[in-house]
């Protein structure tokens, strides 16, 4: 610890009540096991609602159809969505089709959502199939334990086709992390699979931690009895393509290499985007640089860093508890003292580094070891039949001949990767015939995306993903009317403010308000590194195009060179850009 316990910084105030919850959890296992018997409620009752996160599922129900069975006297249509543990967002086409029977068989929409943190979901699976829904994933050599909760999430791993080499020494970095960081508690094991052991991805005995590090308690070593204050997010990145939008994440390990092998990370701490509306406490926020560490170091570093926001981390006040909430009460200087004493080393300089491109490179590219690559663009990543596109059964149908691996990406889209030159034109040819591949798609499209949103989140204000592909129609009007059709902005649309659409590393981000009405932001970047500013208020869909129609027009008669529009918007004064966010970002 420093001298002065940055704790005692804290205001005074009782725990939040999530900090009883866990502690009284028996190690996440709650009553869970016999709420799944009790059929008087499709749901789950008292602590176990918010229990059953810190196995990956989240409990929701369809609110397009909640007030009519509120007038037919039933409970909603309660289920829950699961999301795999995918870290890296590689899945094997053997692994594809058992996700996509599940599917298929035993949820309520029959589709697979591709999400933002470069997994999958499920959506509308009833109570009596949660169970076997765990098994069926264990059968297939996959998890969601730790998908959601006051833990660290699925580790994100840039999506590089092209450096083969570097891309695999990541991924297993990403791996390692992973497994590092997870909670050790059999209650996974013991409710969803009867005890069975639950199959690690790595291959070696795991990495010992410092003493420093761990929490006092023998179970959760790393994590402590009540876990974390809030929820954590982990990258590893790869420059220059920053497509797992580093910044929305709590730590982030940029890779660096040395003649094509991986020698080290630089380490960026307290990313992240969540708010609330009205509330100047809450803000998002860009990572901060710590420093370089070799590879050696990297799980001492990750597992410090984790450990010091275990316990200087707000267990008060949910909506100030994330990681750049800690670093700004703190200090970062304090932070990383810390967290070297914690690791039992000094960070190195950071290492020269730059991010030029972020997005998803959309179609075919060959990589270094003379494999091909492609990219396929998935609108919001609802992988579904649909008139004309049958998109689900292309899957289905590339999986059963593919005999490389499935990449998901951080952009809700999907790679077929390593595909044989001799393999590349059927691949094609399914993927063209079932409108996986579309010669229409823009290029505005395809730097598009939204959170899901209703019917089925909880929170949703707005709609976001239902909203998205009818708006960017108007939008690509408005492109070719000023003769911008292959131009793009990067543009995000959410729901509510708690971030998942990452609207809040975008050019334009739209961020729902109320229904039809959203808050509209300008002056992001291209490379995702800097937080929009909001523009205007609670405003309607033609109000939103209509300002977006003068910005196209002011944008192509000043633009220079190849700008992006939101540094455009900040270099002309549309906005004023977001400098540091605790200060300026609610400044007008």
């Amino acid at each position: 610890m420093t001298t002065t316990d940055p704790r005692a910084k804290l205001p005074s105030a009782p725990p939040a009540d999530n900090e009883r919850l866990k502690d009284q959890s028996r190690y996440l296992e709650g009553t869970i096991t016999s709420d799944l018997s009790d059929g008087l409620t499709g749901g789950f009752k008292g602590d176990n609602f918010q229990l059953i996160r810190f196995h990956g599922m989240y409990e929701q129900d369809d609110r397009d159809i909640r007030a009519e069975r509120v007038e037919q006297k039933l409970e909603p249509l309660k289920n829950v969505m699961l999301r795999c543990r995918l870290p890296g967002g590689i899945i094997q086409p053997a692994q594809w089709l058992g996700i996509d029977e599940f599917a298929t068989e035993h949820t309520l929409y029959g589709s697979i959502r591709l999400t933002n943190r470069q997994t999958f979901q499920f959506h509308g699976v009833l109570k009596e199939n949660i169970k076997p829904m765990h098994q069926w994933l264990h059968k297939l050599g996959l998890d969601s334990i730790a998908t959601a909760g006051d833990v660290n999430r699925n580790v994100l791993c840039t999506s590089n086709p092209v450096e083969s080499g570097l891309h695999k020494e990541a991924y297993e970095w990403a791996k390692k992390i992973s497994e590092h960081l997870l909670p050790k508690t059999r209650a996974y094991a013991e409710i969803w699979l009867d005890g069975e052991k639950v199959e690690s991805t790595e291959t070696t005995a795991p990495a010992p931690l410092p003493e420093s590090v761990k929490s006092g308690d023998a179970t959760e070593p790393v994590l402590g009895k009540n876990y974390l204050p809030r929820k954590f997010k982990t990258t590893v990145v790869i420059p220059p393509h920053n497509d797992v939008d580093l910044h929305a994440n709590d730590l982030n390990f940029v890779a660096i290499g040395e003649n094509g092998k991986l020698v080290g990370f630089n380490v960026l701490v307290g990313g992240g985007l969540s708010m609330e509306h009205g509330n100047t406490k809450t803000y998002p926020n860009t990572a901060k640089e710590f420093g370089f560490v070799p590879l050696e170091k990297t799980l001492d570093a990750a597992a410090a860093v984790v450990s010091v926001q275990r316990d200087w981390g707000n267990r008060s006040d949910r909506k100030n508890a994330k990681t750049r909430y800690t670093l700004e009460r703190v200090g970062v200087d304090v932070f990383i003292e810390e967290v070297e004493n914690r690791m039992g080393a000094k960070f190195e300089p950071v290492r020269p580094y730059e991010f030029t491109s972020r997005g998803d490179r959309i179609g075919w590219v060959q990589g270094e070891d003379k494999n091909w690559h492609l990219t396929l663009f998935i609108e919001n990543g609802r992988l579904l039949d649909y008139p004309g596109r049958p998109l689900k059964t292309g899957m289905r149908e590339i999986a059963k001949v593919h005999k490389g691996d499935f990449r998901l990406t951080a952009n809700q889209n999907l790679i077929v990767a390593n595909i044989a030159p001799r393999d590349k034109a059927k691949i094609e040819t399914i993927a063209r015939e079932h409108g996986l591949i579309s010669d229409a798609v823009t290029p505005q499209r395809e730097h598009s995306m939204a959170c899901v949103s209703l019917p089925t989140c909880p929170l949703a204000m707005a709609e976001a993903e239902r909203f998205l592909p009818h708006f960017t129609d108007k939008l690509d009007a408005l492109f070719a009317k000023h003769g911008l059709q292959q131009e793009h902005i990067v543009l995000r649309i959410t729901g509510c403010p708690n971030g998942c659409g990452r609207a809040m590393l975008a050019e334009i981000g739209l961020v729902g308000k109320a229904v039809g009405r959203y808050n509209l932001y300008t002056g992001g970047n291209r490379e995702g590194t800097r937080i929009p500013r909001l523009f205007k208020e609670n405003i309607t869909e033609p109000e939103i195009l209509d300002i977006i129609d003068g910005w196209l027009g002011e944008w192509v008669k000043g633009r220079l060179n190849n700008e992006g529009f939101g540094d455009f918007a900040v270099r002309t004064g549309i906005v004023k850009p977001v400098l540091d966010a605790p200060r300026d970002f609610w400044a007008a």
